[in-house]
């Protein structure tokens, strides 16, 4: 099983995604979004499950210090935003194959694991 976490060290979430992995021996692959952003690809793929509006963290700081929110975008320039400024992501964002969730879903990567 090998398991994709993108998120930032900082964010809780995601630390408790990379343990809960870890203390299962998961293989995981961690993208830090600090560091290197998720590639559009990525962004489209869990948009296209969730819908863009499912990606954006409304509640993060840097929302807010960006002044999003009173701004009325189409798809396409929020997926933009969101690669240039993955801060305002809801994190973690997990991928297992084509399985995908946003956020700590631990039933989810249950299930994984038992399948």
């Amino acid at each position: 099983m090998d398991v994709q976490i993108f998120g930032v060290k900082k964010n809780a979430e995601t630390r408790k995604a990379l343990r809960f992995f870890a203390e299962r021996r998961v293989k995981t692959h961690f993208v830090d979004l600090q560091e290197r952003a998720a590639s559009r690809g990525e962004l489209t793929r869990f948009a296209q499950k969730f819908g863009v509006s499912a990606l954006v963290d409304v509640t993060s700081k840097r929302f807010d210090d960006l002044g999003l929110r009173t701004a009325r975008y189409g798809d396409e320039r929020w997926l933009q935003i969101l690669m240039d400024e993955p801060l305002i992501l809801k994190m973690p964002l997990v991928r297992h194959g084509n399985a995908l969730t946003i956020g700590a879903a631990e039933t989810t990567w249950k299930s994984w694991l038992a399948a």
